[in-house]
């Protein structure tokens, strides 16, 4: 009986003290949790989304046709037969100016021909009776009845005669290119326009002088006249961005006047080289690029200021993740000549609450967010933020996950 006893009280000795193991294990490694700090996230299940890679740039909105009407000579502006904002056809009459001056240079020069054609007449008499006379002088001396003195003066003669008749032809040809010269200038007194638009601007009055430009000064520009009906968007793309665009890439263009409305177009023309800075220092180089609009509304003008969003690519239904939440890690040299590696990658929650960092591959680049073609399966969870905790974050660290950030 006292065996079945202490048996007893063995078993009931062993029991408590493997209990009291158990209760000293438990409270230790709560005591260890509770030491170790959990790094506090927000996180993001990974899903399947429509991404766009979208380039912006600024610029402004022009005609595709757009012609300054300028001073071909100098002259008094004594009509002007159009108004800005009226619409005209090519041949329309715009503008004249005072043809006084010219009209009395073609009248001099037509008047110098004629009487140049009166001399040459003259001359052409003289040339034919001073050739007779040479002709016979030269027969009389070989049948021997003149000398060689009588001769030679006769040929003599009829030599000037004709020096004397071709400069008249040339006098004439001379008269006749001044002529076409003034009769040039006269006719640029009229002005016409030379294609159907609008006078998008009328810079002058009648009774201004216009003037001609020179190499330093410009001319006098009468006024523009801008096709409408085709209009573009010229904005000013970073040389980091140009690289990825395309001719006949969609884009939407968004115009301050006209902020309710977003309009489409299409890229029709891409710099090939980067335009002239103003300034000497070292600047990222910027390259034109101009989109066509596809439907330009009635109350578009030129000079409006636009932003494009140029849509570089477009995927349907790729897994993505926030920008924000790629990190880049720096992984030691394996030996001394050999660089640190970088990885690009995201740090997945495990089911135990703690990071796992997991290298990934890009792809096309949205707004907010960018796909991931390697490393990631759909429905995973990823830290998102905040940035102060990505960058201390540590592969294996324990996370606790506060309110999910909006994307």
């Amino acid at each position: 009986m006292e065996a079945k006893q202490r048996k007893s009280n063995k078993k009931k000795i062993i029991f408590f003290s493997l209990l009291g193991f158990i209760i000293i294990l438990i409270v230790f490694f709560n005591l260890r949790a509770q030491r170790e700090k959990a790094v506090k996230v927000t996180i993001e299940k990974v899903q399947k989304q429509d991404l766009s890679s979208i380039v912006s740039a600024s610029g402004e909105i022009k005609p595709r046709k757009n012609v300054n009407i300028s001073a071909h000579i100098p002259g008094r502006i004594v009509k002007i037969g159009v108004e800005e904002g009226q619409r005209v056809k090519a041949g329309d009459f715009l503008l004249m100016l005072d043809s006084t001056q010219y009209k009395a240079e073609v009248d001099r020069n037509q008047a110098l021909i004629k009487a140049y054609q009166a001399d040459l007449i003259r001359a052409e008499a003289v040339l034919k009776k001073d050739e007779r006379f040479y002709q016979r002088q030269k027969k009389l001396f070989e049948e021997q009845l003149i000398s060689q003195e009588q001769l030679e003066s006769a040929q003599a003669q009829y030599e000037v005669s004709k020096a004397q008749y071709d400069a008249l032809l040339f006098q004439i040809k001379q008269a006749e290119a001044a002529l076409r010269s003034a009769q040039d200038n006269l006719n640029k007194t009229v002005y016409n326009s030379p294609i159907d638009g609008i006078i998008t601007s009328l810079r002058v009055e009648e009774g201004e002088i216009a003037l001609v430009g020179t190499m330093n000064n410009p001319g006098t520009v009468l006024m523009t006249i801008a096709d409408l009906s085709v209009m573009e968007v010229e904005v000013l793309v970073d040389e980091t961005d140009v690289i990825g665009i395309k001719l006949g890439q969609r884009a939407e263009i968004r115009v301050d006047a006209l902020p309710e409305k977003i309009l489409a177009g299409r890229v029709t023309e891409i710099g090939s080289s980067a335009l002239q800075q103003t300034t000497t220092a070292e600047e990222s180089k910027d390259f034109k690029v101009v989109i066509t609009l596809d439907n330009p509304p009635p109350e578009l003008r030129p000079g409006l200021s636009a932003t494009a969003d140029i849509i570089t690519a477009e995927k349907k239904g790729v897994l993505a993740v926030p920008i924000s939440a790629i990190v880049i890690k720096e992984e030691p040299a394996i030996e001394n000549n050999d660089q640190a590696q970088r990885k690009e990658g995201v740090f997945v929650v495990g089911p135990d609450n703690r990071a796992k960092f997991t290298p990934v591959k890009r792809g096309i680049m949205g707004e907010m967010k960018v796909e991931i073609t390697e490393g990631l399966e759909e429905g995973e969870t990823i830290i998102v933020g905040p940035f102060s905790a990505l960058r201390q974050l540590q592969d294996g660290d324990l996370v606790k996950i506060e309110t999910k950030s909006s994307s």
